[in-house]
């Protein structure tokens, strides 16, 4: 339990760090910088990262955490590098994060 709970922090820190290398910025600034494009990405694989080292048993107690979506993301962006869909990469964080790290949060607290 303790360490899927480190793991949450850490995807709520990633989670917060995204949102805030965004905030004020729109979609067409990830075109103009590479900066931001890669600190989002990077952002979003820790989360699906640290999402794969919670166990199953804390998993299947928290359905409302789109568990196999997170991780099967970061797969994509780690073996796909160069191919990322930056559509993709913002629409998860203006649509999707917001709702995630709420998740986060309750089960943390």
């Amino acid at each position: 339990m303790q360490h899927d709970l480190i793991r949450l922090q850490h995807m709520l820190d990633a989670g917060k760090d995204a949102f805030q290398f965004a905030l004020g910025r729109e979609r067409t600034h990830l075109e103009s910088d590479r900066m931001l494009a890669l600190a989002l990405i990077k952002a979003l694989e820790i989360i699906g990262e640290a999402a794969s080292k919670v166990s199953e048993n804390f998993k299947s107690e928290h359905p409302e955490i789109p568990w196999l979506e997170i991780t099967g993301m970061r797969n994509r962006m780690i073996h796909a590098y160069y191919d990322v869909n930056l559509d993709v990469v913002w629409q998860t964080i203006k649509s999707d994060l917001p709702d995630l790290l709420k998740s986060i949060e309750k089960i943390i607290k």
